[in-house]
């Protein structure tokens, strides 16, 4: 009865539903309650029902997952993918958007990576010398010459 009456309250979006509710949920078999928390819920609930719909998953739910794929949020997109990995059936279509997602995914990582070590590099930046100042000191030092 608690979780059912959580379930309303995040339905009127007044709460988001914890790890304890979406572990309930998993246990209940309720897919259409983590499909509207996948697609409603804030970037957390959305990791958790995409990791959820792994366990308790069923075909129908596919279309929901590939709209999760484009979230903003990378844990919620790779959660997602994770999911429909371990949901693909024989469809030839999805294994293709799984198999491109993740090594989108496997790049994006590489490119952070890449501007990690570069970061970590120090550049020795020298400081250069003025032209003016330089062309002072020549014209200080022919000065100091005798006049022939």
């Amino acid at each position: 009865m608690l979780f059912q009456f959580s379930y309303w309250l995040f339905k009127m979006k007044l709460t988001q539903p914890s790890e304890k509710v979406i572990n309930y949920w998993i246990d209940t078999n309720s897919t259409n309650k983590l499909e509207y928390a996948l697609t409603h819920g804030n970037y957390k609930t959305r990791q958790l029902a995409a990791e959820a719909l792994e366990f308790v998953g069923q075909s129908s739910s596919i279309p929901v997952l590939l709209i999760a794929i484009d979230d903003k949020i990378k844990n919620v997109s790779i959660a997602a993918l994770n999911t429909l990995e371990y949901l693909q059936d024989s469809d030839e279509l999805i294994k293709s958007i799984v198999r491109k997602r993740f090594s989108w995914v496997k790049e994006i990582r590489e490119k952070e990576e890449r501007q990690k070590d570069t970061k970590a590099k120090k550049h020795n930046i020298y400081r250069w010398e003025r032209t003016s100042k330089k062309s002072f000191e020549m014209v200080k030092e022919r000065l100091k010459r005798p006049i022939r």
